[in-house]
């Protein structure tokens, strides 16, 4: 359904966001969704047919040749970075499907109710919570917990975003974080499984072997469908990364819905893709 004012279809409803990704899966497609930190990899994972876009700081950092992990330190703002993305080279360009904004939900300085209108007003259909602190483990994260910058936070603007109609597609790295996002609205649940691996910034071994993976996120799906059955599950990270992967991962994966690729899709396709062609460029002689 096209947005009146431009043409175009974001900002979507929280509804709206939902009947489309529902359409998808009654067609027995996998749902896909993009992390997109530059206008053109928007414009082109969007002609690629995605059903999201998904815009964090931790593209910005992945875009500019550094590992995503950057996007979970304090190297900038990851809330205004987000939204820079989104209002000067993302939602300029993205022509008809959704696209989502990372929030930092347990940012200590920000009213999230006002922040949370300004992304709405932006044009952003939805939120994702990223950076997050579920992916953050041992003493760093409970001093985290402790210091009032925790997980609950992110639940917290989850459940204004789900008051303020806006869809939520959210990073869970545990059962009992996936309920707690679902009991406040979450739409979508992402069972994140560690840093994408591969390539020429990804960690060298997966945090998780694919059976892990596997017996992770069965575990995050099985937990949240028991009180919310129509929550959409996708799957992220860790040894995740290839479209084979994913197909392995859906096929063995019992009420999983699709992927969400961030790394797998933006950093990777730019990777081959620039170097195969440059290869090409420099087998010409003279």
């Amino acid at each position: 359904m096209p947005n009146p004012w431009t043409g175009k279809g974001n900002p979507y409803t929280k509804q709206e966001v939902r009947n489309r990704l529902q359409a998808v899966v009654n067609e027995k497609k996998a749902i896909i969704a993009a992390g997109a930190g530059t206008g053109i990899s928007a414009k082109f994972i969007e002609k690629g047919g995605a059903d999201l876009i998904i815009i964090y700081n931790s593209g910005r950092f992945r875009m500019s040749g550094h590992g995503s992990t950057a996007g979970m330190m304090a190297y900038g703002d990851a809330n205004a970075v987000a939204m820079e993305i989104g209002e000067f080279e993302v939602l300029p360009v993205v022509e008809e499907i959704p696209v989502i904004c990372g929030v930092h939900g347990s940012d200590p300085r920000r009213r999230m109710w006002h922040f949370l209108g300004k992304v709405k007003d932006m044009g952003f259909s939805g939120v994702n919570n990223f950076p997050t602190h579920s992916i953050i483990d041992g003493h760093f994260r409970n001093v985290l917990e402790e210091t009032g910058m925790s997980f609950q936070k992110e639940v917290e603007m989850v459940n204004l975003a789900t008051k303020m109609d806006l869809f939520s597609v959210v990073y869970v790295g545990k059962p009992e974080e996936a309920v707690q996002m679902a009991d406040v609205g979450a739409d979508a649940i992402i069972a994140h499984v560690g840093t994408t691996v591969g390539g020429s910034i990804g960690v060298t071994n997966a945090t998780a072997s694919m059976d892990d993976a596997l017996e992770r996120t069965q575990k995050i799906v099985d937990a949240v469908k028991k009180s919310n059955p129509d929550t959409f599950f996708l799957a992220h990270g860790g040894p995740i990364n290839t479209p084979a992967d994913v197909k392995y991962v859906l096929e063995h994966c019992n009420g999983l819905h699709g992927f969400v690729g961030a790394s797998s899709l933006e950093r990777m396709g730019i990777e081959q893709s620039l170097t195969n062609l440059t290869k090409e460029f420099k087998a010409l002689t003279l």
